[in-house]
C-alpha cells in the first residue's frame, strides 16, 4: 500500500492487525480473499476516494481494527470479516454490490447492504434516546451480524477518539454509544463491549467525573482483584466443609457503573454498598435449592456482618419475570461493602437467559418478542461453537416486521403500524394537522394523503385551512387513534351542519310568520325518509331538502286529522299514541255561538286548526277564498302574516256568550316516564266534566317524555282548570297550551 497514506504509527498498527486477521482466520478464508480484499483496498486508496473522514480518521484502519476487535470479542465467520472490510469500498464506490456478489457471494453482499441501510439513519439527525430509534435501527438491518459489526465497529471508534480536537464530534459518537449501542451491546450479552462503551462515554463526555472516580478508586486491577480473593477465601473453605459443590465470581464495578450508582443514591464513592461484588453459583438438586441457598447465606453471614435494611430475597417470592436470587450486602475487609448474590445454576440460567429477565433486571427497556428474539441469539453467541455464524445467519430481523418508523424533518421519530399512510401520521402528529391534512413531502417528493409509508421516510405534512375531513378517509387510514379522530371531527361537522339547517328552517318560519315547533317537524321525519332530526337539518343545509317545501308539509300536519284508539294501555310513556277521530275543522252553521262584525249571526265559520281557538280567547275572523270565515287567536303567527298581506279580509270577530260545543285544544305535557304516568293523565281528562280526549302522541327519551293532547273542551276556563290538576300529577314537569 502507498506509504504516504499512512502515518508511521498508523501502518505498524496495520501491519500488526493484518498479522492477527491472517492468523485467527487461516481455516476461515477461502483461496485469494485476502489477496481480493488487498487489492481492492489499494484500488481505493489510489483512487483518492478513501480519503479520510473530515474528523480526520483513516477509513481503512478503523474497519481494520472494527475487524480485528470481531475476531477476539466475536467468532465471526469468513463473510463478517470481508464485509466489514469491504462496507467502506462500496459505500464510496470502489467497488459495486454486484461486483462483490460475483467475487465474494452473496450474503457478503446483503451484508454490506444491511450495514448501507443502517448508515442511512444518521443523515435523519435523530434522536438516539427515542427507543423507536433503536427499533428502527434494528429493522434497517434485518440481519443481526449487521447490528454486531456497528456494535463492534463503535467500539473501534470510541477508541481511536480519545483527545480528539473536534469536541462536537466526541459528544456526538458517545452519545450514540451510551444510548443506542451500549444498550443493544447488553441485549445481544455482550456484557465487555457494553461495559467499555459506557466508560468511555462517561469518559468523553463527563472526564472530570471519570477521571476524579478512577483516581478515588487509588486501587490498581491487581490490587481490587486481590482484595475480591481476599474476600471470597474465608467463604470458599466454609463451603468446602459444608460439603456444598458451588462456582464463586468476583468482580469490580465499572467506573460507569459506580457513577450512576453515585448519582441515584446521591451519595460519594464510600456510600456506594456494592462496589465490588460476589456470586456464588451452587450446583444443587432440584429439591435442595432453597435450602442450600440458606445455608450459603448463613456461612456468609457468620463470616462478615450483614447490613440487615439490604437483604434481598427472591428465592420464597421470584420476582415477576421468574428472577430469583438471595442478596445481602456485607461488610468485607478494611470495612468496605461487598454485595453478594446467592443462587443455583438453575437460578442463575434463568437471570441470564430466561426470556431477557436479567436484561429486565438491570433496568434496561425490553419488550416481549423483542426479548425471545435478542436472548435466542444470545445463546448463539455463547454457545462456542464452530457452526455458530452460520445458525447466526438464520435468525433474521423480523420483530418489527408489522410497525413503520419515520421522521419528521426535525429528526423526530414516529412509530406506526405496517400499512400506516400520510394521514396517519399527520394525525400522530396532532389532531388539528391531520383535520387539515391535503398531502405530504416525503423524502422531497409530492405524496398524497394515502400514501403508505416506508421505514425512514422522512414526511413533512402538507394542510390548508380550508380542508375539513371526510368520511372516505375512514378508508384510508390504518390506526385507531386515526380513526376515532375522524369519526369525531365528522360528528362535530354533522352537528354545526345541523344547528345551520335548523336556524335555516327557524328563519323561513319567522318570514312567514308560522310558530316553529320541532315536536310537529320531529313528525315530518319518517314520511320524508330521516331517521334522525341530525340527517334531516343536514339535508335543508346541504339542499337535499326544500324549505318552502318542508314548511309546506309541516301546515299540513298541523292541519291533519288525527286517527282515535280506544284504549290506553297501561305502561310507560314510550312510543305511547292514541287517536281520535274528530273534525278537521269544527264547523258550526246553525249553532249560534258567535257574532260576526255587527252582531250579524249564523254564517258559517271554521275554527282553524292552526290555533285551535276555544270559547274564551280572544279571536279574529279571516274571509277564504270559499267564502267561509276561519277563526284564529288574536295571537295566532299566521294572524300577523294575513293582516299584512290581507288587511282587506279581516273581521271582528268575538264570542256570543253561548257555550255548548267543545273545542279543540291541544296541551304539551313534559315528564319523567314512569309506568302508570299516561293512565293518571287520561284518568284526570276522563273525569273533567265536559272534556274529551281526542288524540294523544308521546315521545319518550332517557327517563322523560313529552306528549300532545288534543282535546275537546267547553271554554277557556275549563282549559285552565285541567292544566292545573294534571300539573299536581306525581311525575309531571310541566304542561302549557300548545297551538296545534
Amino acid at each position: 500500500m502507498d506509504n504516504a497514506y499512512f502515518t508511521p504509527e498508523e501502518r505498524l498498527e496495520v501491519i500488526s492487525m493484518v498479522k492477527e486477521l491472517l492468523t485467527r482466520h487461516a481455516g476461515l478464508l477461502q483461496p485469494g480473499d485476502a489477496r481480493r480484499v488487498h487489492d481492492l483496498t489499494v484500488r481505493g486508496i489510489e483512487s483518492g476516494k478513501l480519503g479520510r473522514y473530515a474528523n480526520g480518521l483513516n477509513p481503512v484502519l478503523r474497519h481494520l481494527s472494527t475487524a480485528t476487535l470481531l475476531t477476539r470479542h466475536i467468532s465471526p465467520d469468513r463473510n463478517m470479516v470481508i464485509a466489514t472490510l469491504l462496507y467502506q469500498l462500496c459505500r464510496h464506490d470502489v467497488v459495486s454490490i454486484d461486483e462483490v456478489t460475483r467475487d465474494f457471494g452473496e450474503d457478503i453482499a446483503v451484508l454490506i447492504g444491511g450495514l448501507k441501510r443502517v448508515a442511512l439513519l444518521y443523515s435523519k439527525h435523530a434522536q438516539v434516546q427515542d427507543d423507536n430509534y433503536h427499533k428502527l435501527h434494528l429493522a434497517f438491518a434485518q440481519d443481526i451480524r449487521v447490528i454486531i459489526i456497528m456494535i463492534v465497529d463503535r467500539m473501534a471508534l470510541m477508541r481511536k477518539i480519545n483527545h480528539h480536537p473536534d469536541e462536537d464530534f466526541v459528544r456526538q459518537i458517545s452519545l450514540e454509544s451510551r444510548y443506542l449501542y451500549a444498550p443493544l451491546a447488553h441485549r445481544l450479552g455482550l456484557y465487555q463491549i457494553k461495559s467499555e462503551l459506557e466508560d468511555l462515554s462517561l469518559k468523553y463526555l463527563n472526564r472530570k467525573v471519570y477521571t476524579q472516580i478512577a483516581q478515588k478508586l487509588n486501587e490498581t486491577k491487581i490490587e481490587r482483584d486481590k482484595y475480591v480473593n481476599d474476600f471470597i477465601e474465608p467463604i470458599r473453605r466454609a463451603l468446602l466443609d459444608a460439603g456444598l459443590k458451588f462456582e464463586i465470581k468476583g468482580r469490580t464495578k465499572s467506573i460507569n457503573s459506580i457513577w450512576n450508582k453515585m448519582k441515584t443514591k446521591d451519595v460519594d464513592l464510600n456510600g456506594i454498598y456494592d462496589l465490588f461484588a460476589i456470586r456464588i453459583i451452587l450446583d444443587s438438586a432440584p429439591e435442595a435449592e432453597k435450602r442450600d441457598c440458606w445455608v450459603t447465606y448463613s456461612i456468609v453471614t457468620d463470616i462478615y456482618t450483614a447490613n440487615t435494611s439490604r437483604m434481598r430475597d427472591w428465592i420464597t417470592i421470584p420476582k415477576s419475570n421468574g428472577y430469583e436470587s438471595l442478596h445481602t450486602t456485607v461488610i468485607g475487609p478494611d470495612d468496605k461493602w461487598v454485595e453478594v448474590q446467592i443462587r443455583t445454576q438453575r437460578m442463575d440460567e434463568i437471570a441470564e437467559r430466561g426470556l431477557a429477565a436479567h436484561w429486565k433486571y438491570k433496568g434496561i427497556k425490553s419488550e416481549g418478542d423483542l426479548d425471545v428474539w435478542m436472548n435466542s441469539v444470545r445463546e448463539v453467541l455463547e454457545t462456542g461453537s464452530e457452526g455458530q455464524m452460520e445458525l447466526m445467519r438464520k435468525v433474521q430481523r423480523n420483530v418489527y416486521d408489522k410497525e413503520v418508523f419515520v421522521f419528521t424533518p426535525r429528526g423526530d421519530l414516529f412509530k406506526l403500524p405496517q400499512g400506516a399512510t400520510v394521514l396517519d401520521f399527520a394525525f400522530a402528529i396532532h389532531t388539528r394537522v391531520g383535520c387539515t391534512c391535503i398531502g405530504a413531502t416525503v423524502d422531497g417528493k409530492n405524496q398524497r394523503i394515502n400514501y403508505r409509508l416506508k421505514n425512514g421516510d422522512t414526511v413533512e405534512v402538507l394542510t390548508a385551512s380550508t380542508q375539513v375531513p371526510r368520511q372516505d378517509w375512514l378508508n384510508i387510514v390504518a390506526t385507531s387513534k386515526a380513526r376515532t379522530k375522524i369519526r369525531q371531527a365528522l360528528n362535530e361537522t354533522q352537528v354545526r351542519m345541523a344547528n345551520m339547517g335548523r336556524e335555516q328552517l327557524q328563519r323561513r318560519f319567522r318570514n312567514r310568520k308560522i310558530d316553529y315547533d320541532e315536536g310537529v317537524v320531529t313528525r315530518l321525519l319518517k314520511p320524508l325518509g330521516y331517521k334522525t332530526l341530525t340527517e334531516f337539518f343536514v339535508a335543508i343545509h346541504e339542499g337535499a331538502l326544500d324549505v318552502n317545501t318542508i314548511v309546506e308539509r309541516y301546515e299540513a300536519q298541523v292541519e291533519r286529522q288525527n286517527e282515535p284508539t280506544s284504549a290506553l294501555p297501561h305502561g310507560t310513556a314510550q312510543d305511547f299514541v292514541l287517536h281520535q277521530r274528530e273534525p278537521a275543522e269544527s264547523e258550526h252553521t246553525n249553532d249560534d255561538i258567535l257574532v260576526i262584525g255587527n252582531n250579524v249571526k249564523g254564517i258559517n265559520y271554521k275554527l282553524s286548526r292552526c290555533c285551535n281557538p276555544i270559547y274564551g280567547d280572544k279571536i279574529v275572523g279571516f274571509i277564504a277564498s270559499d267564502g267561509a270565515i276561519k277563526i284564529h287567536r288574536a295571537d295566532c303567527g299566521n294572524v300577523r302574516h294575513l293582516i299584512s298581506k290581507y288587511p282587506y279580509r279581516m273581521i271582528k270577530t268575538k264570542w256570543s256568550g253561548k257555550i255548548g260545543a267543545q273545542f279543540a285544544a291541544t296541551l304539551r305535557v313534559v315528564g319523567k316516564d314512569d309506568i302508570g304516568i299516561v293512565s293518571n293523565i287520561t284518568s284526570v281528562v276522563n273525569k273533567t266534566d265536559n272534556t274529551s280526549l281526542r288524540s294523544i302522541s308521546i315521545n319518550s327519551h332517557n327517563g322523560m317524555f313529552e306528549g300532545f293532547m288534543v282535546l275537546g273542551i267547553s271554554s277557556l276556563n275549563s282549559l285552565d282548570d285541567l292544566i292545573k290538576k294534571i300539573s299536581q300529577l306525581r311525575g309531571v314537569k310541566e304542561v302549557t297550551r300548545a297551538s296545534h
